[in-house]
């Protein structure tokens, strides 16, 4: 794995098909859009929210602009893009469900990894300490988080079955980096994996 790489990018580059037309929303310094490049030759393309993390990407060579996942999605047209990719950004959307549908509308496939608000080292923080809790994956105290809307697998999955969107892959990543597949119970995924990466289909 390369330096630096988070893991659920890397989950996520192994899912991209090769030379795939990919927008990114929400894509950061551009770590998941230059890894695509490199490993998947994807043509890629890139939606960040502040200033910083455009310049960043834009001096890495890719092709980003300056977006609001929140209102900006509606001006691109359907199936527009092979993937359409949400990583650890759907928790801090102000509407997580006009978002998603969204997605699924301008992507042949919608990618989305979020923080599993389910897990055990969460649950445990809240009901015996009473105390919002600080991880590797949610590393902000609460009066400072961008996370607005936490949720946890279950939670996905009953939006993704609102929307009437296919769950056509779901891994779950537990604290130690080892994935868990589909064939494991989803309340099992709910209490022991850290984050999660979705693949839907319309």
């Amino acid at each position: 794995m390369p330096a630096g790489i988070r893991l659920d990018l890397e989950v996520i580059a192994d899912l991209v098909a090769e030379r795939a037309r990919v927008l990114d929303i929400g894509c950061g310094d551009g770590a998941l859009l230059e890894l695509l490049q490199e490993r998947r030759k994807v043509d890629g393309r890139g939606v960040e929210l502040s200033q910083a993390g455009v310049n960043e990407c834009v001096a890495r060579g890719l092709s980003v602009i300056q977006g609001d996942a929140d209102r900006d999605l509606v001006h691109y047209p359907d199936d527009a893009f092979d993937y359409v990719i949400l990583s650890q950004t759907i928790q801090a959307t102000r509407n997580p469900k006009v978002v998603l549908s969204e997605l699924l509308r301008i992507g042949q496939r919608a990618i989305v990894s979020f923080p599993n608000f389910g897990h055990w080292t969460i649950r445990y923080s809240v009901a015996l300490r009473g105390r919002m809790p600080v991880t590797r994956n949610l590393s902000h105290s609460w009066y400072e988080t961008p996370n607005i809307h936490f949720c946890t697998i279950r939670d996905f999955v009953a939006l993704a079955d609102e929307l009437g969107a296919t769950v056509e892959t779901a891994i779950a990543i537990n604290a130690t980096g080892q994935k868990m597949g589909m064939k494991m119970p989803w309340w099992f995924w709910n209490l022991f994996g850290q984050q999660a990466v979705f693949v839907l289909k319309r």
